[in-house]
């Protein structure tokens, strides 16, 4: 069962919209080629119950897969059974957070303000997605640890290069990362997916 700690290990989180069944192989690979091993595929992609279980079958093992913009319980429901090990949203959806449990399954549900990442929090989630991060920066995140130490948080919206670093130093548990580190749309040859493993080098590299 995936964990916490899981998450902390492979805290890069490609976000992979606008995908399809045959690229998504292809897409991860190259990823996992660059040292990146956590994948967000959202799910509002047409056929996204495929993608997950594609994904699953070629790297259960090597990749830890994740649904994104799930909205309800129900979405939950289709994802987990597809083979997500956790749940993210880019809002709060106390059912939802429910049903990702009863699946024993990580819940990471979108918030902003203390109270809404407060709220999460008691209704069971695992990590709070502080969504959309670059509102307010990477201080935005030790400003919340000051009274809310308690809670992990993975923080989406205009993370790049130049600031993931900051983002971790500041506390952040995890960070997604989207169209900065991959879009399916521009991937049309070989040696596009050979740069999609250079990029993603060069934000595991920032871990070091």
């Amino acid at each position: 069962m995936v964990s916490i700690n899981d998450l902390k290990q492979h805290p890069i989180v490609a976000v992979i919209r606008h995908s399809n069944p045959d690229n998504i192989v292809p897409i991860v690979r190259s990823l996992v080629a660059g040292g990146i091993h956590s994948i967000e595929l959202t799910a509002e992609t047409k056929g996204i119950t495929r993608i997950i279980e594609k994904v699953s079958d070629e790297f259960s093992t090597d990749v830890l897969i994740g649904a994104g913009t799930v909205l309800d319980p129900e979405t939950a429901k289709e994802v987990i059974s597809a083979g997500a090990e956790f749940v993210v949203s880019p809002t709060l959806n106390p059912e939802t957070i429910k049903m990702t449990k009863r699946y024993g399954k990580l819940s990471v549900p979108g918030a902003l303000t203390p109270t809404e990442i407060l709220t999460a929090y008691e209704h069971g989630a695992d990590v709070v997605k502080v969504f959309p991060a670059n509102t307010f920066g990477p201080s935005y995140i030790k400003n919340i640890h000051g009274p809310l130490p308690q809670i992990p948080l993975m923080v989406t919206g205009g993370v790049t290069l130049d600031n993931m670093k900051e983002y971790f130093a500041k506390g952040s548990l995890a960070v997604g990362i989207g169209s900065n580190l991959v879009d399916p749309r521009q991937l049309k040859s070989e040696e596009d997916y050979q740069k999609l493993t250079e990029t993603a080098k060069l934000f595991a590299s920032q871990l070091g």
